[in-house]
């Protein structure tokens, strides 16, 4: 059986900080594949660069929605500046909350605009300075007395994470990152689920905070390489 080889050519280095105006050179990364008589044909060239504007970090964690969605979706989070704002608003039923441009890495996420109290909370209690740990009994108590609405039992949550922060403006993909996905079924058990309480095997569903106000599925997809 004839096999086809795959050269990886990476051309062009970047040397940069996050939010940083300087340094601000391309990553070019060619793949090139070698057909069936032997003949070498570009497939695919990727220009990466810094996310050094709001234009390009809304664009960046659109990735994070769903493709026919993302037009249609509401973008917040923070700006370039360090202000938490609402970019612009939508009309369909996702959220989309931005990458945080003062952290590291890169992780853009989208939900279901029913789970926005649970996630709202979550942020007013990190801004009064509380800890994981603190916000999740915190919201644990407030879910169990109904004070907290979780959403409806069966929202998502889309994550499109990492550890790169630099994009491609052609198809505003982040350099190596990748998808998971949350359904968030709040108190659940493996029990009443029928799935394990840790993954049995890479990129295997599981659930995770079972009988909590937090209990969800975890899927983590294997990646497009």
């Amino acid at each position: 059986m004839k096999k086809l080889f795959l050269v990886v050519a990476l051309t062009g280095a970047v040397i940069s900080c996050k939010n940083s105006g300087e340094n601000q050179n391309e990553t070019s990364d060619t793949v090139v594949s070698s057909s069936a008589d032997g003949v070498e044909t570009e497939a695919v060239t990727a220009n990466y660069v810094p996310i050094d504007s709001d234009e390009a970090l809304v664009a960046a964690s659109l990735m994070a929605a769903p493709e026919v969605s993302r037009e249609g979706s509401t973008v917040i989070g923070y700006n370039m500046a360090g202000e938490f704002v609402t970019f612009r608003e939508g009309d369909n039923e996702f959220i989309v909350l931005v990458d945080d441009p003062k952290k590291s890495g890169f992780n853009a996420a989208c939900y279901h605009k029913s789970l926005e109290p649970f996630m709202a909370r979550g942020r007013e209690l990190r801004a009064e300075g509380k800890t994981g740990p603190e916000i999740f009994d915190i919201r644990e108590e407030e879910a169990k007395s109904g004070k907290l609405d979780m959403g409806k039992t069966g929202a998502t949550l889309h994550i499109y994470f990492g550890e790169s922060d630099k994009y491609d403006p052609e198809t505003n993909k982040v350099e190596g990152a990748k998808h998971r996905y949350v359904v968030y079924l709040p108190f659940a058990t493996a029990a009443s689920t029928g799935l394990p309480e840790n993954p049995i095997g890479s990129n295997h569903p599981w659930i995770m905070n079972p009988g909590t106000h937090r209990a969800h599925i975890m899927i983590s997809p294997l990646h497009d390489d």
